[in-house]
Parts: structure tokens; sequence; C-alpha cells
């Protein structure tokens, strides 16, 4: 009996690797092929993302859909009447006119309607809407649409221009609304989901990654924006920018055709922010400094005698400006307003526009080599954005410049006691970024009136200098290297 139960034993233990890879005795060759041991040797495949990639917005959209709306507005415009002369218009008595006439349009108008078309979201129950400023500017009529189909003629209750931010009101309660995020806690390289009304298709989602922090775009608005690859297009300005939480982080930007493939968002705490002066006082009052300026790079920097790339350069002043009437000039490198570090030029203009005007400001600035103070009475912004300057293109390597004096129509024109023309190059000198036809002004912050003095303040420059240019009536500070003249 236990000869049996021993045998039965041994009969099983070797049936049951059989199943899988067969049977062999020890002193057998293995019949398992070697791709059936490498397999077994690897883990398991994983199907579905990897950690960490989201593919499922489903639930963010279904809690802020709703608070996200759909905006048409009407805009009256004038079309004048016109009269033909010839052939002569026909009698009323006519009984060709009165037959026609039955299958005719009503009568033109001297003006019709033009609309635009955004979106917008909730910020409360009680019906306060935030949008962008150009959707509804100058607009007659404006209708809000919400997800549930429900319809409502809005009133404008503010917009301010220079932020491009307006705050509407509709004749509801109990409205759906959006959480309110903080934009400083989102990262480069997050996702970010825009829902919006693209060619009034409402509810639209994208989703995408924010592509930078910051960035500062001169001539849409004062404050820096998000920058993301989200796909938006017309119908889409207005709408709210989510964070994974579900929060607001942003407020969707213009399209625009010359940027293909990135998009902006103005950082919600800012819209908030001008949001509720709106709502307070139907305005937004920005001081206003009068001064162009541009970022300070690390050869700049050096020029100037700094030891780092800090501050916000003038690159021009208003001459009827609150600056220039405090004594502030093109070179001045800004370090600090009040209390606030000016760090870089993208800071400034913010800074300056979150105060009102007549507002005396503390302005700290740098020139010749050391640190010096100004009192500045804030103007009002109007139109003009206070702007940050283009980027600055660093010259180097050895090359001349064929130069000479402006003439004094040349200066009348140019608004400039003198100058000097640069005509052209002896070598390489188009990849410092000075054209022909560029107007210098300054060597080093020190003015120049005519090509013996550039001449002789290249002279005493070391191998870097600081040129104040003036391109197409704008200027701009450039650094280059290795001068020579003829």
């Amino acid at each position: 009996m236990q000869t049996g139960n021993l045998l039965c034993a041994r009969l099983a233990a070797c049936l049951i690797p059989a199943l899988s890879v067969g049977c062999v005795s020890p002193s057998a060759q293995p019949s398992v092929a070697p791709d059936v041991v490498l397999a077994s040797a690897l883990p398991a495949v994983q199907h579905g993302p990897p950690p960490g990639i989201v593919t499922d917005f489903a639930d963010l959209v279904r809690q802020n859909g709703p608070a996200v709306i759909n905006i048409s507005a009407a805009h009256r415009t004038h079309v004048a009447n016109l009269t033909a002369l010839w052939p002569p218009a026909p009698r009323e008595d006519e009984p060709f006119v009165q037959f026609f006439r039955q299958f005719s349009p009503g009568e033109s108008s001297d003006a019709q309607s033009q609309g635009s078309a955004g979106s917008g979201f909730i910020i409360s129950p009680d019906g306060y809407i935030l949008t962008d400023a150009r959707v509804v500017e100058g607009a007659t009529h404006v209708r809000v649409s919400l997800t549930d189909g429900r319809e409502f003629t809005a009133s404008i209750v503010g917009i301010d221009s220079p932020s491009d931010v307006a705050l509407l009101k509709i004749g509801a309660r109990g409205l759906p609304t959006v959480k309110i995020g903080t934009p400083s806690a989102a990262k480069v390289g997050q996702w970010g989901v825009s829902i919006g009304s693209p060619y009034g298709l409402d509810n639209t989602v994208t989703a995408g990654i924010i592509s930078s922090k910051g960035r500062l775009l001169p001539a849409e608005t004062y404050i820096p924006l998000i920058q993301t690859d989200l796909t938006l297009n017309a119908g889409d300005s207005g709408g709210p920018l989510f964070d994974l939480g579900g929060t607001v982080i942003g407020r969707d930007a213009p399209a625009r055709p010359a940027l293909q493939g990135l998009s902006s968002a103005i950082p919600i705490d800012e819209a908030m922010r001008i949001g509720q002066q709106l709502r307070l006082h139907g305005k937004v009052e920005h001081g206003r400094l009068g001064v162009t300026v541009q970022e300070v790079s690390v050869p700049l920097a050096q020029s100037f005698g700094l030891q780092k790339p800090v501050g916000a350069l003038v690159s021009s002043v208003d001459v009827s400006g609150p600056a220039a009437r405090s004594g502030l000039r093109s070179g001045d490198v800004i370090l600090r307003l009040d209390d606030v570090p000016i760090t870089d030029s993208k800071q400034l203009p913010m800074v300056v526009a979150d105060r009102r005007p007549g507002t005396a400001a503390h302005v700290e600035f740098w020139r010749n080599r050391g640190t010096h103070d100004a009192v500045v009475m804030l103007g009002a912004m109007s139109g003009d954005l206070l702007a940050a300057e283009r980027p600055v293109r660093v010259a180097s390597g050895k090359f001349g410049l064929i130069v000479r004096s402006l003439t004094s129509e040349e200066q009348r024109k140019a608004g400039l006691p003198g100058g000097v023309l640069f005509e052209r190059s002896t070598g390489p000198a188009a990849l410092a970024g000075i054209l022909p036809g560029d107007v210098i002004s300054r060597v080093n912050n020190r003015p120049v009136l005519n090509a013996a003095q550039l001449r002789e303040q290249l002279d005493r420059a070391r191998n870097r200098v600081a040129l104040l240019v003036q391109r197409d009536g704008q200027p701009m500070f450039d650094v280059a290297r290795d001068f020579r003249i003829r």
C-alpha cells in the first residue's frame, strides 16, 4: 500500500510540470524553447496608460461644464444709404413696381447688426460672469446661453481694456460656479484643460500642457500670461483654464493667428482682482510711469556696471510723462518701486498698473554705476500700455561701421537733438543686430550728437559697449563688442 502511494506521488510530480514545460529526467537536456525561458524571466506586461499620464477629464468637465457659458454680443454699425443716379427711380404708381414689391425684402435700414461670440464662466451664484473685454466691448446687446438651455440678457458691469477683462451680470440666482484656484501653484509641464465655445459650439473641451508662465505680450496686455499649447479658436476667448484639480487658474485670451499653436491665459488672481474693482466701481484706474522698458541681459548688466542682470532697463521716456518730470531718462535701470524689488522687466508694468493714478511712487534706479532715488507722481494709463520692449540681441566679433551725422531734417523727424545714422558695415556687423538705417544716439549711456562724438566714445570704451539705437521710431538698447569706425 505504501509502495502504491509512493508511486502515485512520483507520477503526480512528473505530470504537473509536464502540463507546462514537459517532464524530463535529471540527465536529459531541457526541451524548453529559449524564447519561452526568456519570456518567463520578464515581468508581466501592464496594459493601460503609464503612471502619471492623465487620459480622463470627464469628472472635471462634468463638475465645471455647467458654469461655462456661451456669449453672443451684437454690435450696431451704420451703413450709408446710396441712391442711384441712373437709371431714374421708378414711379410708385407703376404696376410693375407694385407687383415686384411683394416679393422684395423690407426696407433697408441705415444700420446693420454685427456680432461677436465668446465664452465666459460664472464666478458667483447670483450671476456675475468673467469674460474677455474684446468680446463685449461696444456691444449693444449681450446674450448668455447656459448648458441647461436657459438664455439671459446680460448687462455689462464694467470693461477694463488694458487688462482685457470684462464683468457681466445676469438676473438669476442659485447658478453653478467654478472654483477659483492659485496660478502660482501651477507648474510648467502640467496639464491644463479649457472649456469654451469655438465657433459657437458650446461646452467644447480641449487639453494641453502649460508651456510657460509669465509670458509678456506687450501689444495685448500689461499682465504676464500663462502660455499653453491648447487649441483655442474664435469663440473660446474668455473661457476658463483649469488645472487637474478642477480649479480655474486662468482666463483664456484671444487666439492669435500669428502665434499658431500657442495659446495664453490671464492668471485668474489678476482677472478676479480686476473683476472685483469693476464690480465695486464699474471701472479700474491704472497708474502710468511713462517709460518703455526692456530686459537687462548679462552683457548689458556688465556694460552698466551691475553685478547681475536685474531690474528694468528704460529704453525710452515720454518727454511729457511722469517719469520725465521726475528726472528719469533712457539708460536708467529701475531696481525698486516702493517696497517691491524689480527683478525683471516683466514685473514693472504690473506693479505700476496696480497703483492708482496720482500716487507718489518711490523709484530706486541705477545710473552711472550707482543707485539713485526719485519720487514719481504716477499718471493715468489710457489706451497706451506700459509695455516691455523686444528682447535684446547681443553682438559679437570684430567689425567696422560706416556712419554719418544726422541732418537737421532727420533730427527733427527722429525727435533727437543729434545722433548718427548707421549706413553699412565693412565686416560681419549684421550679426550685431544693428541694421542700416538705425540711428545711434547713446554709447554706454552717454549722448552722441555726431559721428565724431561716436568715434570718441567708442575709442574710450573697452571691448563691450551698450548702444541706444532708434529703429522705425522705436528706441532700444543693444550691446556690441570690438567696434571699429571708419
